[in-house]
């Protein structure tokens, strides 16, 4: 796929209502918001044709003016819930995206602040697992620790005693016997036009995996936030 003759839409969604962090996307990590993170590292793609913010905050929205994200709109209330979906998020940026800069997008990505660990290779990685027809889209994971695995997990039943989430979890009491297993990192989505307009979940049929090797975190509670700035002050 040549990135240069697709049009591409990235999407930033920073909504204000975050609770286990306050205004989290305004946050910062080495000094920068956790949405000026996503705007620099935008800004080393210039393949992707437009950027837009999707948040309901207006101090966000202004955040990534700051870094060359546009904000043509707000988000909808009804978008801006617990219970609201990414997809849903995305489809709807999307949609008022086309409608503002009048052109259509072939592919979108979608980039959340909350994964400051993400470079430029990630972003581009995941574009480029488009290229085979077979995938609508492409996310990022992670390997998940062995202690965090199916295998490992326990159940404690109505006595209050320990049980085996998985009947031959007992087999698997030696780590490296365990299946490889994969979460979300949310460092990057991509999907194409038309599986965006149609799917309720992206991580359904013909959606390729993109593995990230290296040390990464998603932020979502305050210790997460922590080492995320530990992370950053050891690496750069």
């Amino acid at each position: 796929m040549d990135l240069d003759s697709i049009n591409i839409l990235a999407v930033v969604p920073a909504r204000g209502g975050s609770k286990g962090i306050p205004k989290k996307n305004l946050c910062k990590v080495g000094g920068i918001s956790l949405i000026g993170h996503v705007g620099k590292v935008i800004q080393q793609l210039p393949w992707i044709n437009k950027t837009v913010i999707s948040t309901d905050d207006l101090n966000m929205a202004k955040e990534g003016l700051l870094y060359g994200i546009d904000a043509p709109f707000l988000r909808p209330d009804e978008l801006s819930s617990d219970s609201a979906t990414g997809v849903d998020t995305w489809r709807h940026a999307f949609m008022e995206a086309e409608k503002y800069y009048n052109m259509c997008f072939d592919v979108s990505i979608y980039l959340e602040p909350t994964s400051p660990s993400r470079i430029a290779e990630d972003v581009e990685r995941t574009v480029l697992m488009l290229a085979d027809n077979k995938n609508k889209a492409a996310a990022t994971v992670s390997r998940t620790p062995g202690s965090y695995t199916p295998h490992k997990t326990l159940t404690i039943n109505e006595n209050g005693q320990v049980g085996f989430y998985l009947k031959e979890g007992k087999k698997f009491s030696i780590r490296q016997n365990i299946p490889s297993y994969y979460h979300r990192n949310g460092i990057c989505y991509a999907i194409t036009r038309e599986a965006l307009l149609e799917r309720d979940c992206i991580l359904s049929e013909n959606c390729a995996a993109v593995v990230i090797d290296r040390q990464v975190v998603n932020i979502d509670e305050p210790y997460d936030l922590e080492y995320a700035r530990f992370l950053f002050s050891n690496t750069s």
